[in-house]
Formats: C-alpha cells, sequence, structure tokens
C-alpha cells in the first residue's frame, strides 16, 4: 500500500547497472503529472497507461483493455491532490506497480486491482463502489491488499496486514503477486526516508516478502528485492560487490565465448535453441565470492539455453557433456524433481578446454517464464464462470502445502506477536518433504512437511489437537519414538491413546518444527503445568525377558546325552531354523539362526551343533505386547490367552511411559502351528498395538 518514495537517482538501489536486465524505466513523474490534467477522452486509453497496455498486449494480444481503462480513471480520480514525500503524483505508484506485473505477463483482473489497490485504504472509495464497478474478483483482491487499521490494531497493525493478506492469498494467490510488486516499487523509492525506517522495511521485507517470493516462484522480482535489501542491510558488502562487478566488466569476460561455442555444438546437433548469458545479480555475486573467495571470470553470470520441449532439454544436456567436460557435482535435475515454488530446470557445469567453468542453465520457454513470473505466470487459476463472493472462501486446487500449513497454524496463534515471530521462522525453511500417513483401512493421507520434520509434526498435521494422546508411531511399518526424524516418501503410522486426559510431553517441543505443532504443544504445556511434569519423556528400563531356562521344548542336539535349553533370547518354536551352541557346564542352548547371538558366537569361532525337532508339537515361546495404559488391560490380556487354550509360565509388565506399556508373557503352547491366531487374538484386544516374538 501507501507508498513513501524519492527520487530514484538518489537511492544506490536505483542505479541503472541493478537493472541492467530490464527495460528502460519510464518517467512516471512525467506521466503522473500529465494525469493531473484531467481525464482524457473516453474513446482511447489514457496516455499515462500506454506503457502497461503496451505490456499487457505483449503477453496477452487479445486482452479487452476498457476494464483497465476504467480502473486508472477511478484511481487517477480518486487519488488526484496526494502527492508522494518526493513531490510526484500519488497516481505514480499505482502505475508503477501494475507496469511491474504487466511486464511479467499478469492478467487483467491482477492489473485492474493492482491499479486500484490504494483507493479503498487511502481515498473516499469503497470496497462495495468496486464490487459494483469491476467485479468480485476484483473487489477481493483489493480487500486482500488493503492494511488494517492502526488505530483498531496500534502496533499489531503490521503483522495483523500480513495474517489478513495470507489468508486472502490462500484463497487468491494474486493478492500476494500485487503485495510483492508493492514492496519492490516501494523499495526501489526508499531512500527519502529516515535510515532507521529504511532498515526496519528492509528487514521485513527480508525476513517475509523473499520468501514468500521465492516460495511463488516469482524470481524476478525476489532477486531484486535481495539487491535493494542487501544496498541497505549491508551498504559496505554492498559497495564491494559492486565494486567486483564493475571491475569485472573491463576484463575479457569468458562468457560470450563459451556461449558461442554453445550454440555452435547445438546447431551441429540439430537443436534449435537459444543461449544467452545470463549475468547475476549482486547477492548471488556476493554468495559466490563468500563461497568460493577469488572469483574467476565465468562467475559473475551463468550460460541460458531455452528450447522448445522438455524432450530437447535432455537433448542439450547430453550434447554439453559429449562436447565439453561436465562438472558431475553440479547436475541437478528440476524437470524431473520440481522444487516445491514450480521451478523447473537442468542445471550442470562444464570446463571448456582453456579451463573456464561455466554454469548453464537448460530449459523450456514455458518454464523460463514461470521460472520468472512464478504464479504470476499462470494467470487466473480459478474457474472463470464461477462467480465468488467476496466473503465466501474460495480453495485454490493448486495451492502448494506450505501455504495450506500456514494457513492452519495462524488460526491458532494467539497474539500478533507470536503470528509475527512463528511466520519468519516458518519461512525459513526452504525444503519439503512428502510423506503418507496410514490411518487404520482408510487410504494413505499425503502430508507435505517442511524439511526436518518429525512424526510429532505429523500427527499435529493430521490429528491437530487429537495428537496430544501420540504415544507412538510407525514408519515404514517399524515402530519407532515420536522424535523420529522423517524423509520424502516414508510411511507413517501414528499410534494414539484412547486415554483423553492424556497429553505431549514437555521435551516434545524439542522435536516439532512446524509452527502448528509447536504452538499446539506449547499451549497445552501452559494450560497443564503439573501434567506436563509427570508426562516429560523417561528413559524406558531395559526389557526383562523371563525365558523358560532349562526347558528343551522339543528340541534334541545331534550330541549324546546333551542337555538342551532353549535360548531366552529369541525363544525359537518349530517350525524355526535353529543352530545349538554348546556353553559351560555341557549344555545346549538352541537360538533361531536369524538372533544375534548366533552371528556373535560364529565370530568368536564357536561351532554350532546341530539340531532338529521332535515330532511332538508342543512348545514354549515369549510374546512382546505393546499397548496404551489402561484399567484391566492385564486381565484382558491373560483372558484372551486362556482362551486359546495355551499356559502362562511367567508374565512382566514394565511401567507406563507415555501411556505405552509393555508386556513380556513366556507361554507353552500345546501346538506350535496356533503362533500365529494366538498373537492375532492379543493383538485384538483393545489397546494393543502390536504383539512380537521376544
Amino acid at each position: 500500500m501507501s507508498a513513501e518514495a524519492t527520487n530514484p537517482e538518489a537511492h544506490p538501489e536505483a542505479r541503472p547497472e541493478l537493472r541492467r536486465r530490464s527495460r528502460s524505466r519510464l518517467d512516471l513523474r512525467r506521466l503522473g503529472r500529465a494525469a493531473l490534467l484531467g481525464p482524457p477522452s473516453r474513446d482511447r486509453l489514457p496516455d499515462a497507461i500506454g506503457h502497461v497496455a503496451e505490456a499487457h498486449r505483449a503477453h496477452h494480444p487479445d486482452a479487452d483493455l476498457s476494464i483497465l481503462r476504467r480502473a486508472y480513471l477511478l484511481a487517477e480520480t480518486s487519488h488526484r491532490g496526494q502527492m508522494r514525500k518526493s513531490g510526484e503524483p500519488y497516481i505514480t505508484h499505482p502505475l508503477a506497480v501494475t507496469l511491474i506485473l504487466a511486464e511479467l505477463g499478469a492478467e487483467t483482473t491482477t492489473l485492474t486491482a493492482s491499479l486500484l489497490h490504494d483507493t479503498v485504504e487511502d481515498t473516499e472509495v469503497t470496497l462495495q463502489q468496486v464490487r459494483e464497478e469491476f467485479g468480485d474478483e476484483v473487489c477481493f483482491i483489493v480487500d486482500g491488499v488493503t492494511k488494517v487499521e492502526k488505530i483498531d490494531y496500534g502496533a499489531a497493525a503490521e503483522p495483523e496486514t500480513f495474517r489478513k493478506m495470507l489468508v486472502a492469498t490462500g484463497n487468491d494467490v494474486r493478492v500476494m503477486s500485487i503485495k510483492l510488486a508493492d514492496r519492490l516499487h516501494n523499495m526501489r523509492t526508499l531512500g527519502v526516508m529516515r535510515p532507521d525506517k529504511q532498515a526496519r522495511i528492509a528487514k521485513v521485507t527480508r525476513d517475509v516478502l523473499i520468501p514468500l517470493a521465492e516460495r511463488l516462484g516469482v524470481q524476478a522480482l525476489k532477486t531484486e528485492l535481495e539487491d535493494l535489501v542487501f544496498a541497505i542491510l549491508h551498504p559496505e558488502e554492498y559497495e564491494q560487490t559492486r565494486a567486483l562487478i564493475a571491475a569485472h566488466t573491463g576484463e575479457n569476460d569468458p562468457l560470450p565465448a563459451i556461449a558461442d561455442s554453445v550454440r555452435a555444438v547445438l546447431r551441429d546437433a540439430g537443436i534449435a535453441a537459444e543461449v544467452a548469458v545470463r549475468p547475476r545479480h549482486f547477492v548471488s555475486v556476493h554468495r559466490i565470492s563468500r563461497k568460493r573467495g577469488e572469483l574467476r571470470g565465468s562467475d559473475f553470470g551463468r550460460i541460458l539455453v531455452l528450447v522448445a520441449e522438455n524432450a530437447d532439454c535432455y537433448g542439450v544436456l547430453g550434447e554439453l557433456h559429449t562436447c565439453f567436460t561436465p562438472v558431475v557435482s553440479e547436475f541437478k535435475d528440476f524437470i524431473a524433481v520440481p522444487k516445491f515454488n514450480l521451478y523447473q530446470s537442468l542445471h550442470t557445469a562444464v570446463a571448456t578446454p582453456d579451463g573456464h567453468v561455466a554454469e548453464v542453465i537448460v530449459r523450456t520457454r514455458q518454464m523460463h517464464r514461470v521460472a520468472e513470473a512464478g504464479v504470476v505466470a499462470l494467470g487466473n487459476p480459478y474457474t472463470t464462470g464461477e462467480a465468488a463472493d467476496c466473503d465466501e472462501e474460495r480453495v485454490d486446487p493448486t495451492r502448494p502445502g506450505w501455504l495450506s500449513r500456514l494457513l492452519d497454524w495462524q488460526q491458532s496463534a494467539p497474539d500478533p506477536d507470536t503470528f509475527w515471530t512463528v511466520l519468519r521462522a516458518e519461512l525459513a525453511q526452504d525444503r519439503e518433504v512428502t510423506v503418507f500417513a496410514v490411518d487404520g483401512a482408510a487410504a494413505p493421507r499425503t502430508l507435505t512437511l517442511p524439511g526436518g520434520a518429525s512424526c510429532i509434526d505429523a500427527a499435529y498435521a493430521q490429528y491437530g489437537e487429537a495428537a496430544h494422546g501420540c504415544i507412538g508411531a510407525r514408519v515404514n511399518g517399524r515402530l519407532t519414538s515420536l522424535s523420529s526424524r522423517l524423509s520424502d516418501g516414508d510411511t507413517v503410522q501414528l499410534l494414539l491413546s484412547h486415554d483423553s486426559s492424556s497429553g505431549p510431553a514437555a521435551d516434545w517441543l524439542e522435536h516439532a518444527t512446524t509452527p502448528a505443532a509447536r504452538i499446539a504443544i506449547g499451549s497445552w504445556l501452559a494450560t497443564h503445568p503439573d501434567d506436563a511434569a509427570a508426562t516429560t519423556t523417561a528413559a524406558r528400563a531395559p526389557l526383562s525377558v523371563v525365558g523358560a531356562r532349562g526347558g528343551s521344548g522339543n528340541a534334541v542336539a545331534d550330541l549324546p546325552n546333551a542337555h538342551v535349553r532353549l535360548a531366552g533370547c529369541c525363544t525359537p518354536v518349530p517350525p524355526d531354523a535353529v543352530a545349538g551352541f554348546v556353553v559351560r557346564g555341557g549344555a545346549v542352548t538352541v537360538h533361531r539362526v536369524q538372533c544375534p547371538a548366533v552371528a556373535q558366537m560364529r565370530a568368536v569361532g564357536r561351532t554350532s551343533v546341530a539340531v532338529h525337532w521332535r515330532d511332538t508339537a508342543d512348545c514354549r515361546v515369549t510374546l512382546l505386547a505393546e499397548s496404551f495404559g489402561r484399567p484391566h488391560l492385564l486381565a484382558d490380556l491373560t483372558e484372551a490367552i486362556a482362551r486359546e487354550g495355551v499356559e502362562v509360565v511367567s508374565a512382566t509388565v514394565e511401567p507406563p511411559v507415555e501411556q505405552r506399556v509393555r508386556h513380556t508373557y513366556t507361554l507353552q503352547l500345546p501346538d506350535a502351528a496356533g503362533l500365529p491366531a494366538l498373537m492375532r487374538a492379543m493383538r485384538d484386544v483393545p489397546g494393543v498395538y502390536d504383539v512380537s516374538r521376544a
């Protein structure tokens, strides 16, 4: 919104070398003052937005420009008499913002809303007037970009404005497109403000808007915003980088010659392609200089290759790697695995015969458009035939996972300060993983989580506050702790307690990374201080298994008069493959061949003894049962075992940990074939979620 400007020549970010790739700047001061002379005739487009119309028609040749004319006339009339701090007519600001979006390829509705984005906030125009004149779509976007009133929110106005804007973005991404273009123009003209205010605005841009531009894929805006912030917050390093670039321009740049070689290679291969040298922006050069120290001539830019089809990208890659020496460590395939911000390209680096190393980006022209403009290049992602009321939520089917997460947790953020702090932490995450949550017989649910997320984060993403009762998880079928980190493609099954009074442990906060999980856990701990101390995770005591030491079951060793006993560590039963080892006293201990003890004894040179099973079917086995803690559980498990006709030789129950209880049973079975049925019967007892052999 309300923009405050200065003379662009007074600010270092406005220097031409910073925007060497953009078209020539318009004289918006002249156009704005010309607009003050009065509205033009109604039979032609106003001269002041002629450049906007030209840029718009370059991307949308058939666009109807009449709505832009009406929007400009309303904006110019309403802002007439208002001036920016630089002395320019205020209308120059919405014109500049709209031109930025037009050059990115925004569709007509976005440009209309951009021209009007400050009218409701700074003039007498109301949302109802915008709706009546331009429709619900434009009204919704303008309302989303409008700031909340400082008189109502005080110091919380800025966080609450962003909260409102992000909620609107969840329903229409064009809201954030206008906000980013608005901030870019304000940053270009920030020099008139006091240094402390410049720094405050630059920090908000760095912490919130630049990450949002990155996630929405609007690289053209993101890179310029980064350079402008860099100049304000790090002026000395900015000047050093600027001097590096200026010194480089006077040297022999190897990249044009390398680009000519690439063109020749692709021409000989019959691949139609555009090859250009793409200079790095200031922040990129600064990062490379910190990473590599002394810069080479080829470090100041990259080779960009544009082709028509996806298959051509891989054809170009093959030719480059055949005719030049590839730097394998620099290869990345973002076509097969796109980034979560829609970005697709092939990245590689090649070494030329004379020793220069050049980075190369290969993409289609459509990929290039999306890489530069991101969601702006997608146009209107909503069904044009459905009129949506401004007060109703409209869901974008292409809404990315990070935005859905943000919209979920912001509802539970208790105050503006918490929202502001957590928002910046959330946007600092630059990687995502996709996991599949299994819940009983239901189809797996896809969860998109930030990189480094744990099972705790998955629990709150799937169940919300019901995840307070989570006591464990299976990842890819294996029981694991809630603190376990998830990887891309994992299948996770969360185990919930049936005890409604159960809650999270205090140390969950050490393993939770998503704002939704941290806010929910923190809120529960704050309202249950006594319970929080009681639920702190304790180290599980070593499992004490009571085995049938001295009992041979129906195992027979091939040694005369040998005393045979089944190992308590693995309690083998027929028809397990087994091995015996002679121990002190001449007895033979029988293990399953998969038992770790077998490998250990063979590693130290112990010779195994052949063991076979008798024809009798009875056997002894030790089972572990994992369950939720609840009254009468031991009695119910014992009853289930008895119904199967099995004798309980011994039982051990460990103290509950995180509402989980581990039971160890040594059982005498009349028939080894009944073991699978027994384990199923034990799993069917309410509260039991796992039964396994010891």
